[in-house]
């Protein structure tokens, strides 16, 4: 899928279908992007080991650990389509350094979700994860954002498999990493737990704007406690 222009950083956000909800600008100037990234001629599907077969007959959605109920919350795929939706158009910052620019995502926004799924008052860091293991940590202000959501879609059409059809989160303001492919379930975390790339050396936080690519430029209070 290609793609030519500039980037912006998770500009021109909509919501639709959620009142109260405005758009929601960036602090970014328009066309700039973070520090290091370049916008390719194509947008490449990176991840780690196979692309995952879609079976809605068994697949969920679950979302656990420190819930408000005590009780662990599950969708099938019928039920999630009864779920509020969303649109925003954002950039997708990855890691390797380059930039997709203004990406119509849809799916069900994060505070939706949190809102069908309320997690304890204890709660600090949620840890999302994906088939085959995979899972990335956010703080639960990053995860309750307003530009936070689980994509179904994107420019109209459905997500292709090798960019996370079914579900995936898309956490504009942070590196790609954090945007797991092929969520399965969320868990809610009184204490912060790095997830699997996490654990291999990138940074705890991922802040594109602040270029926080690697683990050796944490500083205090940016990873868990050891």
């Amino acid at each position: 899928m290609g793609r030519t222009g500039t980037g912006q950083a998770a500009t021109d956000h909509r919501r639709v279908g959620r009142p109260g909800i405005q758009r929601v600008e960036s602090d970014q100037a328009a066309g700039e992007l973070p520090p290091g990234q370049y916008i390719p001629r194509v947008w490449p599907a990176l991840h780690y080991g196979p692309v995952p077969r879609f079976r809605p007959e068994t697949w969920d959605l679950r979302v656990g650990g420190v819930t408000e109920s005590g009780t662990e919350h599950r969708w099938d795929w019928a039920g999630l389509a009864g779920l509020p939706r969303c649109r925003i158009v954002a950039d997708l910052h990855c890691v390797t350094k380059f930039t997709i620019p203004d990406i119509a995502w849809e799916g069900i926004a994060a505070p939706d979700l949190l809102d069908a799924a309320p997690p304890g008052p204890e709660v600090t860091h949620v840890m999302v994860w994906a088939e085959f293991g995979y899972s990335a940590n956010l703080r639960i202000a990053d995860f309750a954002a307003a530009t936070t959501l689980f994509a179904t879609g994107s420019d109209g059409g459905d997500l292709t498999p090798e960019h996370g059809y079914p579900l995936r989160l898309v956490v504009p303001h942070l590196y790609g990493w954090k945007s797991v492919k092929w969520v399965r379930a969320v868990e809610y975390l009184t204490v912060d737990r790095r997830g699997f790339w996490e654990e291999r050396g990138y940074h705890n936080t991922a802040d594109p704007w602040r270029e926080q690519r690697f683990s050796y430029q944490e500083q205090p209070g940016e990873g868990p406690a050891p």
